[in-house]
């Protein structure tokens, strides 16, 4: 069966809508950055992560991590220490991500040598 505008537009929607969600949930300059570190790199403690990234301030990391872990992205563990340590890694649903920080990646790889 041939499918018509209405139906083609209905699937535009829901496809857009998914991408106005996952844009709302990467939202801001450091997200993708971050998930990106630990995907690239597994867990980090909040100082290495912090050195890790160019250019964060150590209150906005704070705030982005919040924001991750309430959205189920990354995983905070408090580990045992003296002094306490917290860990960051993310989460199976922070890891499905991969595809799509991989493409990222690799566009602006090739989009820095092209310009």
């Amino acid at each position: 069966m041939k499918k018509g505008k209405s139906e083609l537009a209905d699937i535009c929607k829901i496809q857009l809508k998914g991408v106005k969600d996952t844009q709302d949930l990467l939202s801001g300059k450091w997200k993708t950055v971050i998930i990106a570190a630990l995907y690239y790199n597994g867990k980090f403690r909040f100082m290495e992560l912090n050195r890790h990234i160019d250019g964060i301030a150590p209150k906005v990391l704070s705030k982005e991590l919040k924001d991750l872990e309430m959205n189920q992205l990354i995983k905070r563990t408090v580990l045992n220490t003296m002094p306490i340590t917290v860990e960051y890694e993310l989460t199976p649903h922070g890891e499905s991500l991969n595809k799509v920080i991989e493409a990222m990646g690799e566009w602006g790889v090739n989009y820095r040598k092209s310009i």
